[in-house]
């Protein structure tokens, strides 16, 4: 059989406004989009209704756009797997909830970001979910009958078990459950999926065939094989992009108004002179090659 056709996609959050960063993964997507003659499409992740605004959503169409992104598909200008908003696809995600409550492979948590590092022994650093204790954790195969709603879900991870992929700019990549990250939020007590149960569905759901992405997102990859695998849904390719950094070597955040588009475009920047350089070649993956699954 021959390979699907190559699909990309872009998919800022609306919670502030793009920086470089930003732009320049989106950039890096574009290219490999373009160099396999295939489709990129956008998609507005916008389920963080606290910080989202509409305001965002106009800035950032208009920026990226500025920058010299192009896109067939998304909530500017639709396609077949509309709606390309995810605030608009929560039937998509309550599916899937059900699938894995039913299979007994996700469970009801009262635990706060704060209980799970107090029980932790070691500090925890950085904005990525901490290795969470299994305070909740039920026995094994345990299909709760909970309302879905008020309270936090997380999906049990196999204890030791070691999750592997190729990524097409680090090369093998390897992680072990229960080790590097824990059992991890699926829904949220708001009744939100978590970004790891929407991106996994959206991503199969609009047949994305390689995700390019920062690279801080390496260790959402291995949670979302887990759950690709668990929904047995297919999985794509993954390509993790370096960061962008400022003069201090801090990673851009949005909070960071300093470098981002809408700043560098009313100093005068043109956007050609922001693109990052083109890439390096890469090394082929090994000849044994890797599974794009877990094993």
């Amino acid at each position: 059989m021959s390979a699907p056709a190559y699909r990309g996609r872009l998919a800022p959050s609306p919670t502030g406004l793009l920086h470089l960063g930003h732009a320049h993964t989106f950039w890096r997507a574009q290219e490999r989009a373009l160099a396999k003659g295939g489709t990129l499409i956008l998609r507005n992740d916008d389920l963080d209704t606290a910080r989202c605004r509409p305001e965002f959503v106009a800035s950032m169409l208009e920026d990226i756009h500025w920058f010299g992104l192009r896109w067939s598909e998304g909530p500017d200008c639709h396609g077949p797997f509309a709606p390309y908003s995810q605030s608009e696809r929560s039937a998509f995600y309550q599916s899937a909830f059900e699938r894995l409550r039913l299979a007994g492979l996700i469970y009801p948590c009262n635990c706060s970001r704060q209980d799970v590092l107090r029980a932790l022994s070691a500090p925890h650093q950085g904005e990525d979910e901490p290795l969470y204790p299994g305070t909740c954790r039920p026995p094994t195969g345990t299909v709760s009958s909970q309302q879905r709603k008020g309270i936090n879900w997380r999906f049990r991870v196999p204890p030791g078990h070691t999750v592997r992929f190729h990524d097409s700019a680090l090369g093998p990549q390897s992680q072990t459950a229960g080790v590097h990250f824990g059992d991890f939020l699926v829904w949220r007590k708001d009744d939100l999926p978590s970004y790891q149960l929407a991106c996994t569905v959206d991503d199969d759901a609009m047949q994305i065939t390689e995700v390019v992405r920062g690279e801080d997102l390496v260790t959402s990859t291995f949670r979302q094989l887990l759950l690709y695998e668990a929904l047995a849904l297919d999985t794509p390719q993954f390509h993790h992009c370096p960061l962008v950094t400022d003069a201090n070597g801090i990673r851009l955040a949005k909070r960071n108004d300093a470098l981002s588009l809408r700043t560098l475009r009313a100093q005068g920047h043109h956007p050609q002179t922001l693109r990052p350089e083109p890439p390096a070649p890469l090394p082929p993956p090994p000849k044994e090659g890797f599974p794009p699954r877990h094993q």
